[in-house]
């Protein structure tokens, strides 16, 4: 059958419903041909398998009534890792094309050669980095196959002016691409994408020759590979073909046309402009150029759909994209071509109160009967927090774009076994594991809480020794571990073989058995149920057949980057049955699809336009040399993508002021429409102030007084420590939830050692050295060494601290020394003593007593961090050392020889810190002798410390007193119950001077 002389080429413009109106031309050309069998007997060409979705729901809304479908065939799209549809591939078989070789072996291989080929350069990458290089040079091979260039371009391509960085990976580069072909060749493969020019070569030419007797249309195609383009040429020279472009610019002018810059590859002529790569119309540009199609050969699609906008919005949309070079022209542009009637602008002020006006406007306009609305947004976490939204009301609108697999149950739970196995199963990566989700659900489930809470409460504070042996020694040296010690040795039996398998360098198949087989025993195979579950089998599966043809050894912290950017990479859609007239799209399943109402959100620079990422292979220069796509040809299809959804009869666009950390940029299109529209730029606060409302309370709510509990006697302590006077004082609802809620602070898991454990660990080393008789300075280095080689530190916390330690621990030992000349001596240290007043129990453990020269004692305490200020301690809120002088003066120490009666003469701060005045240490005093400089005189102290303390137990502890809340604006200010008491609902009142109004 003779070609036909003109090519039958279509557009359907942007402010047209792109699948409706194809499916109502097509039903309107053919339906009624042969008793509709014409329409089924077609050949609907599309660019991959969401656009086949797409077009099969346009036809049945626009039949009316059941039809026979034509058939719906993906071509396929290399971005998308889609291969050709079913439909054709057998032609591929008959012509003789090898298979194309998996994605996870071809990634796996080109790991192993490119850490050799690195290791021989003297540079050696770890597994996960040369897994992530793999991916980029899989996708830099993708593009030169696509664009059909071989080993001759990129040597001709070679820059002698490349920087050294960059010669160097082109070296590289050249080296891998003429090696990977005889890697293909031993196993009988070709690239997927090389299948792919060959299908669709072959296909092209059969229908050059002999063309199908039906009609073939290419619809919504915009992929500027050869291969397509010659595809598509051949279709639009069929007599039954025709090819229809979404969205090619008519209203644009040649002037407008050519400002895009040329698109064969070659550099401009001198005076022309540049390669506009991130213009929305340069990918069909390039497609009409490669099909050698004029764009005065395109024709209007005359079909159409109720969709639709107005007209108008056609030519709005094409200023608005207009070329950079020729925006200037915009205030000469009747005001009526330049008003988008119908799109308005929401700007939130953050994404959470975006996405909550979205969420608003979605549920308002599913209220009218049969109104369709869609979200489009390449912004993930924007559309996972609408649809969290959207279930107040009951509506379920997943986001079909999809999650990560690295983000959902089975992702995250293979994720954190690896990462336990790579660090030795510390305390926050064992946690992780233990309490996922998946381990032991069901009806072990309580029980296996249960234990790894008193694990969680176990680990909390400096890491132990590692591995699973450590908590096993660290559950042995414990008499707070008595309820796990039957539990513990089951979980680390299941944990061990991954601990076996994680401990060096292994196969890669090792690894990947050792955590499937530990995450199908933690959880029953419950990692492997499900649609989520499934998909994470199927890419276990292609891992550990493909691990074979990778790298000899991997490194366990190298595999858990690999397994991450590996589940990353695969995406999990919902499955069927969310709300029928809403949807939640990303860029890609946006295209085609229009619905009455599009929200375009998530307008803001970095995500629509996302940032190009760079090619770490190949410089810019040489790509363009190359005629590969530039870093600005994805922007140019997000731009695309814009202008598509901007032609729904309503339009949306939202932006957020700033995103989680930092203020934002808006948009490049977001701009260019507001520059354009001017004074018609229509913003929606309407939906902006419903956020704001949403969630404020309809009624008066009373405000949060100042807590002050008053709970009953027999539940107020009678023993109290010397260190919780000073809090009972200050704040006593701070010590009524320590002492009588028994709530204690926790410290962090895996914790590196704090000022407080640091106090504790020197004050541990002070208290041996006086055990063995504190006379040989150096022993006391030594014990410090000792305990700072065991201490489950930080090496870099470990290297700093030491130095400080050992030079104020020399200090003590010379003052010791010094002091003992002058008739002082050490008489005890760390020895819990108690005095009875007013029926309450005061007890406390010194860090040390001495006997001073006049027979008197000294109350020493040890201190690494701030002391309290003369005015705390005449306030009564620092009296610690008074308290335990008391104790002293009472006989609460008569055991080790400090009679009732003794004379309290010295209570003094050894500070372990800098000095003022000389390098480390210095001895600091709450009292003077006369009642200098502030102070409270030291023959004064006992019997002011008494008076306070007998005050405070008359009131909380004997007496009715409520334990209020901060009552003292001056007091030292405790913060670990700053949320239990919900400070910030009634401190802002001033409430600090006394109870709330409630």
């Amino acid at each position: 059958m003779a070609e036909r002389a003109a090519p039958a080429v279509y557009t359907i413009p942007a402010h047209r419903a792109f699948a409706d109106a194809l499916a109502k031309g097509l039903i309107a050309q053919h339906g009624g041909k042969d008793g509709g069998l014409a329409l089924a007997r077609g050949i609907v060409l599309l660019p991959n398998n969401r656009a086949v979705r797409a077009l099969s729901d346009a036809f049945v809304r626009e039949s009316g009534s059941g039809l026979l479908l034509p058939r719906l065939v993906p071509i396929g799209d290399i971005d998308l890792d889609e291969r050709l549809g079913n439909a054709l591939a057998p032609i591929g078989e008959d012509a003789g094309v090898p298979p194309a070789i998996g994605s996870a072996e071809r990634l796996m291989i080109l790991t192993r050669l490119i850490m050799a080929e690195r290791a021989k350069q003297g540079e050696a990458v770890d597994l996960g980095e040369g897994y992530r290089l793999a991916v980029a040079l899989a996708q830099t091979l993708d593009q030169l196959i696509v664009e059909k260039k071989g080993p001759h371009d990129l040597a001709e391509a070679r820059d002698e002016e490349l920087s050294e960085h960059w010669d160097k990976a082109f070296q590289l580069f050249s080296l891998l691409f003429d090696r990977w072909p005889k890697e293909l060749e031993k196993r009988g493969c070709i690239d997927a994408a090389e299948r792919r020019n060959h299908l669709l070569g072959t296909i092209a030419a059969r229908w050059t020759v002999s063309p199908p007797q039906r009609f073939v249309v290419a619809a919504g195609i915009v992929t500027t590979a050869p291969a397509v383009a010659g595809l598509l040429r051949a279709v639009a020279h069929m007599p039954q073909g025709m090819v229809v472009l979404p969205d090619l610019d008519q209203n644009l002018d040649d002037e407008q046309w050519n400002a895009i810059g040329p698109v064969d590859g070659r550099a401009p002529d001198p005076g022309m402009p540049e390669p506009q790569e991130a213009h929305a119309q340069y990918a069909l540009k390039q497609l009409l150029h490669r099909m050698g199609v004029n764009r005065a050969e395109v024709a209007l699609w005359r079909w159409g759909s109720e969709h639709d906008a107005r007209a108008a919005r056609g030519k709005a949309i094409s200023n608005a994209m207009l070329p950079a070079l020729l925006t200037g022209t915009w205030p000469d542009i009747d005001p009526k071509e330049r008003s988008l009637a119908g799109v308005s602008a929401i700007e939130a002020a953050g994404p959470a109160e975006e996405a909550q006006a979205i969420a608003i406007a979605l549920r308002e306009a599913v209220e009218k009967p049969e109104r369709t609305v869609a979200l489009v947004t390449p912004d993930r976490q924007l559309a996972t927090r609408v649809s969290a939204h959207l279930m107040r009301w009951g509506i379920e609108a997943d986001d079909s774009a999809g999650r990560p697999l690295a983000q959902l149950p089975p992702g995250t739970l293979l994720l954190a076994l690896a990462q336990a196995g790579a660090e030795a199963f510390a305390p926050v990566a064992l946690l992780a594991v233990l309490k996922h989700p998946l381990a032991r659900s069901g009806d072990e489930r309580l029980g296996w809480l249960e234990q790894v809470r008193r694990l969680d409460l176990l680990l909390r504070g400096p890491r132990p020794p590692s591995g699973l042996a450590g908590i096993t020694a660290l559950l042995a040296s414990t008499d707070r571990a008595e309820a796990l010690r039957d539990w513990w040795p089951d979980v680390a039996a299941l944990l061990a073989p991954l601990e076996n398998a994680f401990s060096q360098e292994r196969p890669l198949p090792d690894l990947l058995a050792a955590l499937r087989e530990t995450a199908s025993a933690l959880t029953g195979e419950r990692t492997w149920a499900g649609h989520q579950g499934h998909a994470a089998a199927a890419l276990f599966a292609e891992l550990e057949a493909a691990a074979p043809h990778g790298p000899p050894n991997a490194d366990p912290k190298g595999f858990v980057a690999m397994l991450a950017q590996a589940l990353g990479a695969v995406a999990i859609r919902p499955p069927q049955g969310g709300h029928p007239r809403i949807q939640i799209l990303g860029l890609l399943e946006a295209r085609l699809q229009q619905a009455d109402l599009m929200i375009l959100a998530g307008l803001n620079e970095g995500v629509w336009p996302g940032l190009p990422q760079p090619d770490p292979w190949l410089a810019p220069r040489i790509r363009r040399a190359l005629g590969l796509p530039g870093l600005e040809r994805r922007i140019g299809l997000s731009a695309h993508d814009f202008a598509n959804g901007l032609g729904a009869p309503q339009v949306i666009l939202s932006r957020a002021r700033r995103d989680t950390s930092a203020p934002t940029i808006a948009s490049r299109f977001w701009l260019r429409l507001r520059a354009m529209t001017g004074e018609r730029w229509a913003e929606d606060n309407r939906l902006i102030e419903f956020a704001q409302r949403i969630d404020q309370p309809v009624t008066r709510v009373s405000r949060y007084p100042q807590p002050a509990p008053r709970p009953r006697a027999e539940l107020r302590p009678r023993r109290i420590a010397v260190t919780d006077i000073d809090r009972l004082r200050a704040d006593p609802y701070a010590f009524y939830a320590a002492k009588i809620l028994a709530l204690p602070s926790l410290d962090p898991v895996d914790a590196d050692p704090g000022p407080a454990w640091r106090g504790t660990a020197a004050h541990a080393v002070l208290h041996r050295w006086m055990e063995e008789g504190a006379t040989d300075p150096e022993r006391l280095k030594g014990l410090a060494r000792d305990m700072l080689a065991g201490a489950q530190a930080h090496p870099l916390m470990r290297a700093l601290w030491q130095p400080r330690l050992l030079r104020a621990l020399e200090w003590v030992a010379g003052e010791v020394m010094a002091q003992s000349g002058e008739g002082r001596r050490i008489i005890f240290g760390e020895t819990r003593g108690e005095t009875m007043r007013g029926g309450i129990t005061l007890h406390g453990k010194p860090d040390r007593v001495d006997r001073l020269a006049d027979g008197s004692v000294a109350i020493v305490d040890y201190k690494s961090g701030a002391t309290a200020t003369a005015r705390q301690v005449q306030a009564g809120y620092s009296l610690q050392l008074g308290l335990l002088g008391l104790i002293a003066h009472e006989g609460g120490f008569a055991s080790q020889g400090v009679a009732s009666g003794a004379t309290v003469g010295a209570f003094e701060y050894w500070k372990l810190a800098k000095s003022p005045r000389r390098d480390f240490g210095f001895i600091q005093s709450p009292v003077d002798p006369d009642g200098k400089r502030g102070k409270i005189a030291t023959g004064d102290f006992l019997g002011l410390v008494a008076a306070y303390f007998d005050d405070a137990i008359a009131k909380w502890l004997n007496g009715h007193e409520p334990f209020t809340a901060r009552p003292h604006s001056d007091a030292p200010v405790f913060t670990d119950y700053d949320q239990l008491m919900r400070l910030d609902e009634w401190i802002a009142r001033g409430g600090a001077d006394g109870p709330g109004d409630g």
